[in-house]
């Protein structure tokens, strides 16, 4: 087995002096005498269960029984609005009672004279909704009529008077807008000629492309079959939309470019 030895040097016979490294000066915080006293400050208030200064309790007020227990108002007297006043009282058993007093009042004639003079009372209306006769009241039951009866039956409420004032005004705007555009010579009126020609045009092209789609393949079995088949389904619905626009509106503006 080799050893192995250092490297011979001339340099290493020279006795070195060894480096010692200058830690640098510890840090003391310039707040370290303030955060002590404040940390002595606040361990010492509770040093003794709770706060140092605490108001103690007279002897002579000490806890008394219900002392605690929530107490009522005092009650206090109620008048309601209906209240009848109280009835007299009962007659004592030795008050005796006004003797020798006689009326001339026929009651016979008057209570008759009554009967004929009383207006007679209505009929409460009522119907009835089974076999055995069961009554109900007709006024609560909705077969009354009472909303037509109204004073406001019939008249347009104020919200639909003031959306049409809004769209009557909204067209006002819009037609002195074209009217102006129209003096301008930005835009022209297509006339019922014209406007019947280009109508008759689009259903001449919509029959044209179904005609060109009823002779399609039943089986669509290839990618150019299906791209044929999408464009004229395209055609036809572009062409629908367009002649329902034009049977739609009588006016059409055209602008001029």
């Amino acid at each position: 087995m080799t050893e192995m030895y250092p490297m011979e040097c001339v340099y290493n016979l020279l006795t070195q002096e060894e480096e010692r490294s200058v830690k640098p000066p510890r840090y003391i915080s310039t707040f370290k005498e303030t955060v002590r006293y404040e940390a002595k400050k606040n361990k010492a208030i509770h040093k003794t269960m709770g706060p140092a200064k605490v108001d103690v309790p007279s002897p002579k007020e000490y806890l008394m029984k219900h002392s605690k227990e929530p107490k009522l108002p005092e009650r206090k007297s109620i008048k309601l609005e209906d209240q009848q006043p109280k009835k007299p009282c009962v007659p004592r058993r030795t008050d005796q009672p006004i003797m020798g007093v006689h009326t001339k009042k026929n009651f016979i004639h008057s209570n008759a004279a009554e009967a004929i003079m009383e207006v007679p009372k209505k009929p409460e209306l009522i119907f009835v909704d089974s076999k055995k006769g069961d009554k109900h009241p007709l006024e609560c039951s909705g077969l009354v009529p009472k909303y037509i009866n109204k004073k406001d039956y019939g008249v347009n409420p104020k919200y639909l008077i003031r959306k049409q004032e809004e769209v009557k005004r909204a067209q006002e705007e819009y037609d002195a807008y074209v009217k102006e555009r129209l003096k301008d010579g930005a835009m022209k009126q297509l006339s019922e000629k014209e406007r019947e020609k280009v109508l008759l045009g689009l259903k001449m092209n919509w029959d044209e492309v179904h005609h060109e789609y009823q002779g399609l393949s039943v089986v669509i079995d290839t990618l150019p079959k299906k791209i044929h088949k999408e464009r004229l389904e395209m055609e036809m619905k572009q062409l629908e939309r367009d002649i329902q626009l034009m049977e739609r509106h009588k006016i059409i503006y055209i602008a001029n470019k």
